[in-house]
C-alpha cells in the first residue's frame, strides 16, 4: 500500500479526497439552532435534534451524527422564531373605509415531520402560510370600523388573528406566536382627504364641546364663589359697618386711579379739591 502511494501520488490523493468526503457525509454535525430530517429515496426516516416544547435550543441533540452516505439526505429545518410578512393589501371595513394594510407573523415549527410532508421546506411553508395571514387578516379587520384600529381594541383584534391563524397552521407542524398590523393607512388621493377632513370636524366638534362645557362650569363656581363671598362680606360689615365704607372707598379708588391689572386703562389725569368726599380717605376725615 505504501508503494502504491509513492508509485501513484495522484491517485493516492484522490482515494484521501473521496474517503474525507465519504466520512463528512456520513457523520454531519447538526447546530444547535436547527433540526434534521433525514430523507431516504424521499422517505423521511428519522429527525435529528428535534424540537421539544420547554427544552432550550441548546440542550441535547445537537453535534456530530450520522447518515448513509449518497442514500440519505438531510432537509435542515430551524428551530429558532421565523417570520412571514404578509403582501400589502386592501381591506374593507366595516364602516366602508378602504385601509392599505401590512401585517407579518412570527411562527416556530415544532413538528419537523409534518412540515417536511405537508411543505418541504421553509420557503414552500413561508409561501403557503402568506396567503393564510392575509386571508385571516382581512377577515378579521372587515369585522371592525377604522377608528377600533386606533384603539387598544385593535390587541383583541391581533390575538384573533392569531387563533385562528394558529389553528390552520397547526396542520403545517407549526406553532403561531405572534401576529402585528406594521400599517394601517388610507388609500392615497380623494378618500384619505376626506377622511382627514372628517376627523378633524370631529375633533373641533369634540373641542368646542369642551370648551362649553368648561366655561359652563366655570360660570358655575365663580357664582357660587361670588355668593358665597358676599355672605362673608355681608356678615362682616354688618358687624362693623366703619370697615365696610372703608373697603368700598378702597374699591372706588383702585377702579378709578388703578383699573384693571389685565387691562391697564390710558393715562388719566382728574382734578379734585382736597375738600372733595371721594378723597376723604386720605385726609383722615373718614375716620
Amino acid at each position: 500500500m505504501t508503494e502504491l502511494f509513492i508509485r501513484r501520488p495522484l491517485l493516492s490523493g484522490f482515494l484521501a479526497f473521496f474517503i474525507i468526503i465519504v466520512l463528512l457525509l456520513t457523520f454531519p454535525v447538526v447546530p444547535e439552532t436547527r433540526q434534521a430530517v433525514v430523507v431516504s429515496f424521499g422517505k423521511p426516516v428519522r429527525i435529528l435534534n428535534r424540537y421539544q416544547d420547554g427544552r432550550p435550543i441548546g440542550g441535547a441533540g445537537a453535534g456530530i451524527s450520522w447518515r448513509i452516505p449518497f442514500v440519505e439526505q438531510l432537509v435542515w429545518i430551524d428551530k429558532r422564531v421565523l417570520n412571514v410578512t404578509m403582501q400589502r393589501q386592501q381591506v374593507l371595513s366595516t364602516d366602508q373605509r378602504r385601509l392599505q394594510v401590512d401585517a407579518f407573523a412570527r411562527y416556530r415549527i415544532v413538528d419537523p415531520l409534518l412540515m417536511f410532508i405537508r411543505a418541504r421546506s421553509e420557503q414552500q411553508l413561508s409561501d403557503q402560510l402568506r396567503p393564510i395571514l392575509g386571508s385571516e387578516v382581512r377577515n378579521e379587520l372587515g369585522k371592525r370600523t377604522f377608528a377600533a384600529l386606533l384603539t387598544p381594541e385593535r390587541q383583541g383584534v391581533m390575538d384573533s388573528v392569531r387563533t385562528n391563524l394558529n389553528r390552520i397552521a397547526r396542520g403545517y407542524g407549526v406553532e403561531v406566536l405572534d401576529v402585528r398590523i406594521k400599517r394601517t393607512d388610507l388609500p392615497d388621493g380623494a378618500p384619505l382627504t376626506s377622511a382627514f377632513d372628517r376627523m378633524r370636524t370631529a375633533r373641533e366638534q369634540e373641542a368646542r364641546s369642551i370648551r362649553a362645557e368648561g366655561a359652563k362650569r366655570a360660570q358655575i363656581i365663580r357664582a357660587e364663589a361670588d355668593a358665597e363671598a358676599a355672605r362673608v362680606y355681608a356678615g362682616s360689615f354688618g358687624k362693623d359697618p366703619q370697615f365696610y365704607e372703608f373697603y368700598r372707598a378702597m374699591q372706588a379708588y383702585q377702579s378709578t386711579f388703578v383699573g384693571d391689572p389685565q387691562n391697564p386703562p390710558s393715562p388719566t389725569t382728574v382734578i379734585l379739591s382736597p375738600q372733595n368726599d371721594f378723597l376723604k380717605e386720605f385726609t383722615g376725615r373718614g375716620r
